[in-house]
């Protein structure tokens, strides 16, 4: 039975709010679009115009509560507008090139006191701020997940791993094999970088905010590493759908 594309993500602003779609559009050398195209920058960071490491962002790993934001975005008359919502805040909809004041507003509440706090809501360059310094997807796979979960005795939300492109039809941890090799999904072709290591952001129900799975220690102790996923980068622009096939080349 081959690979399928079962589950499609992005989360436009880095760390804070995961939106589920139907098929994207992906150009050559780029990452998903909308997806870590704005960041909020905490304590003594600053703007630079170009890619930052993670740690100068606000993020899952620091503030559990983030992981329970949900986004849908929705291009307007007036240009992007981005709603996100959580189940202890009113929901908030946003023009992010204008509005960075009142999600500051929206998110303090939300974040640890004892943590740098969030300040400016900046724009990614156009490669997003994803963890990487380079343009890729994050493609991981419901199979490990699983696995992963059964370890831990316990069912696992998909948006605890922050990926963009979830597969079927495979065996757990397989797509770490294909590191060097080229895919072909839907209308793309990709070409896979590395694997992606994870951070404590993933022990966080995104239902409740709240820390409840070890996935960190049941990597290690049942895998030896705490990877989860793969990056690739995007060989041809194309659309890709749900239940589209993915062949390994």
């Amino acid at each position: 039975m081959p690979a399928t594309l079962a589950e499609i993500w992005r989360h436009p602003i880095k760390g804070i709010g995961a939106e589920p779609l139907q098929q994207v559009r992906l150009e050559k050398g780029g990452p998903m679009p909308l997806d870590r195209a704005w960041a909020v920058l905490t304590g003594k960071a600053e703007d630079t115009g170009a890619w930052q490491h993670c740690r100068n962002f606000a993020r899952g790993c620091f503030g559990p509560e983030l992981m329970a934001v949900t986004a849908e975005t929705a291009e307007t008359a007036q240009g992007l507008r981005i709603t996100l919502r959580h189940p202890r805040q009113d929901a908030i909809t946003l023009d992010p090139a204008t509005d960075g004041a009142r999600l500051i507003d929206w998110l303090t509440p939300l974040y640890p006191a004892e943590r740098p706090q969030p300040h400016t809501l900046i724009q990614a360059p156009a490669g997003g701020m994803a963890d990487a310094s380079f343009s890729a997807v994050a493609i991981l796979s419901r199979s490990s997940l699983a696995a992963l979960g059964d370890k831990l005795e316990q069912d696992l939300d998909v948006r605890r791993f922050r990926g963009n492109l979830w597969l079927d039809g495979l065996a757990p941890f397989a797509e770490f094999d294909w590191v060097g090799q080229e895919l072909s999904l839907g209308e793309v072709r990709l070409k896979v970088v590395d694997r992606i290591t994870r951070c404590r952001a993933t022990e966080t129900n995104p239902e409740t905010g709240s820390r409840d799975a070890d996935t960190l220690k049941a990597l290690r102790t049942h895998w030896g590493h705490t990877d989860f996923g793969i990056r690739a980068e995007v060989l041809s622009s194309g659309s890709v759908k749900r239940g589209d096939t993915l062949e390994v080349l």
